[in-house]
């Protein structure tokens, strides 16, 4: 459907001559020139001082670390419960982010009624909340006096602290990251496609499943990418909200913060793990996504 979709709009909108003749040229007049070719040279400075600014903390970090020691330090009980909790909790976050994160950037891409504005920008908030305060807010909505928690406790239903209130946490930090990339692609490719295959007979699920999703999945893919690191990495949020029980709501940050007060070797160690797994999944998901790209 979805390569049918873009021969029906190629044909549509462009010459057979003009499409087959303009593509290749400027692929290979990039290839000579370069990625970096047009740009001012004065750039290249404060481009530096950026990349200095996020990568000599990095190094510094790792500098400090005890090697001889490393092995004990980030192998110990406590330390592979909140790594092993973190994975699985941003893991289900991530999940929870893309069922309920797409559809959103749906109705905000495509949309079209009072009150969308509002709206897009409360499911943005929490990308400038402090995220004690969404602990604060979750706590008063799911706690055992909360809003809804009141009523799940005479159903015997308990969230707050407990894993659970691991996972809500991170996904309510998190999900913005998913709606703003899926969107702004979303808008970005238009919907010429689907308005072919709607003239196509296909119906809108068809069209959603078929050509929405397939055109804007490397958005999808690195927006869920950008929520597992986000999840991955909250802290206040999950200690307002979720507490620090070990193996239950501790997870790898809220471990390195009690490290870091006990024994600073082992929160510089935990850091660096957490540092090397939040770059191994966003470079090896930025790479194939580069890859199926050419």
């Amino acid at each position: 459907m979805a390569g049918r979709v873009r021969q029906e709009t190629a044909t549509l909108t462009t010459s057979p001559s003009r499409s087959s003749r303009s593509p290749e040229p400027a692929r290979r007049s990039r290839r000579r020139s370069g990625s970096l070719s047009g740009l001012p040279r004065w750039l290249f400075v404060p481009a530096a001082v950026t990349a200095v600014f996020i990568l000599l903390p990095l190094v510094a970090m790792a500098l400090r670390v005890d090697w001889g020691n490393f092995g004990a330090l980030v192998t110990s009980e406590s330390s592979r419960a909140a790594l092993a909790l973190s994975l699985r909790t941003a893991l289900a976050s991530t999940v929870l982010c893309v069922l309920f994160g797409t559809p959103m950037a749906l109705v905000l891409a495509r949309g079209s009624f009072r009150g969308l504005a509002v709206l897009r920008s409360f499911v943005l908030l929490p990308l400038v909340l402090p995220p004690v305060v969404g602990g604060i807010a979750l706590l008063y909505t799911f706690g055992r006096r909360g809003l809804l928690g009141q009523w799940l406790e005479v159903l015997g239903i308990r969230i707050a602290f407990s894993t659970t209130a691991v996972v809500l946490a991170q996904t309510f930090v998190a999900i913005p990251f998913l709606v703003l990339s899926l969107e702004g692609a979303l808008r970005t490719a238009g919907q010429r496609y689907e308005a072919v295959a709607a003239t196509l007979g296909a119906r809108p699920t068809t069209v959603l499943r078929r050509v929405t999703i397939p055109l804007v999945l490397p958005a999808l893919i690195s927006g869920s990418v950008l929520s597992f690191a986000r999840a991955l990495g909250e802290f206040g949020a999950t200690l307002t909200f979720a507490g620090s029980l070990q193996g239950v709501t501790r997870t790898l940050p809220l471990e390195i913060y009690l490290q870091r007060e006990d024994d600073a070797d082992a929160a510089v160690a935990l850091s660096l793990v957490l540092v090397v797994v939040a770059v191994v999944i966003v470079v090896a998901t930025r790479t194939r996504q580069a890859e199926g790209a050419l």
